[in-house]
């Protein structure tokens, strides 16, 4: 049985071929750049040659991409976009217009002269990556599931927080269902107001398999519960560091027991150690978090997790977690199955299991799994 995970952040997207006859140190993985980033680049070669751009496809991550847009608009060359392409940026299509860019329709944008550069926006790129493997001999045909990690901001009415909304999105969640998975969704279960999760769903209707769609975060976090080091803690802290977002979560025997997010560029590793030391505690409220430019907070379980007990140290993943490095909180590096960056397939693996119980057996045994099974790559090649 064969489960492909992606987990697409802002630098790169990081990919996890699950084999369930391999160990699971032994499944083929890549990383590679990921899709804003590759799109930033080609707007990056059409403002050196001075080449109008026409974006079209689906919603997809901004950051990268929605730097080079505004440099080419700087530079005053046109940029066209049909609406759901556009929304990549800003929800709000006034605010599109605003910026500079041209909404037309897919008809329009196909009557655009020759000259102009066609991209189409998408974060899932199923052909591109079933081509990367096949180039090494490796299959993707016959998947048992695929499943995909993203960040949804979700789509807030107007006059609402996007910040607010996010958060409120993060508490219903996590009051309804209490786990981590609650953040990952079969296709038909997503909610409408998670637009660019809706974007992956839709790249993915001539895929033949069942997908599972995730926000990125709490797939880092649910990854890094499989190093063995976390073991050892009935209760844990552990912040995924993204290039954007910061997210912690405090979990215990009962499952989520105090969360908070925040904007990774707002904060210097002081300000995160007080986070965190706030966070599990039990004293940290929404507005120190939200009134500092952030997401917000919340305490389900108002017991304090000691963090000098002895022992006792604070996880730390994701591509920015150097920012606590050399600080006064202990803290270490998880490496589930030994690699950090693939840490997000891995929770993404425990979602499909959580979601799919068909094929959940066999994930779940490999990811408990505390040495391998000897069982090597040469052995089960196609």
């Amino acid at each position: 049985m064969k489960i492909l995970t992606v987990d697409i952040g802002t630098g790169t997207q990081d990919i996890y071929l699950y084999d369930s006859q391999l160990d699971v140190e032994n499944g083929f993985k890549m990383v590679l750049p990921s899709p804003t980033m590759l799109v930033n680049r080609r707007l990056k070669e059409a403002t050196q040659q001075g080449q109008p751009v026409f974006l079209h496809g689906r919603i997809m991550g901004g950051g990268p991409s929605q730097w080079a847009v505004e440099a080419h608009l700087r530079a005053g060359l046109p940029v066209y976009a049909t609406p759901d392409a556009a929304r990549s940026f800003n929800d709000d299509l006034a605010v599109i217009e605003r910026m500079g860019i041209r909404l037309v329709s897919d008809e329009e944008g196909r009557r655009l002269p020759e000259l102009v550069l066609r991209l189409e926006l998408r974060d899932f790129d199923f052909a591109a990556i079933r081509q990367a493997f096949s180039l090494f001999g490796v299959s993707l045909s016959s998947l048992a599931a695929i499943a995909v990690a993203v960040f949804d901001h979700g789509d807030a009415p107007p006059q609402v927080s996007d910040r607010q909304f996010r958060f409120d999105y993060l508490d219903q969640r996590i009051r309804s269902h209490n786990r981590l998975s609650a953040f990952a969704y079969q296709v038909q279960d997503i909610p409408s107001i998670l637009t660019r999760l809706q974007a992956v769903a839709d790249s993915a209707r001539d895929v033949d398999a069942p997908l599972v769609v995730m926000d990125t975060a709490p797939a880092a976090v649910l990854g890094a519960t499989f190093d063995p080091h976390l073991e050892n803690y009935p209760r844990k802290l552990i912040a995924n560091v993204g290039n954007f977002h910061t997210l912690a979560f405090r979990l215990g025997e009962s499952g989520i027991e105090g969360v908070f997010e925040h904007h990774t560029g707002l904060l210097e590793r002081d300000t995160l150690e007080d986070l965190l030391r706030a966070l599990a505690d039990g004293s940290l409220r929404h507005n120190d978090v939200f009134d500092h430019h952030g997401h917000g907070a919340l305490i389900y379980d108002p017991r304090p997790l000691p963090l000098d007990q002895e022992g006792f140290q604070v996880a730390v993943t994701g591509p920015r977690r150097s920012l606590l490095h050399g600080g006064t909180i202990d803290i270490f590096y998880p490496a589930p199955f030994g690699d950090m960056m693939i840490a997000g397939c891995f929770g993404l693996l425990a979602a499909v299991a959580d979601l799919l119980p068909d094929l959940a057996e066999p994930v779940i045994a490999s990811l408990n799994s505390p040495v391998g099974r000897g069982i090597a790559p040469w052995d089960v090649m196609d």
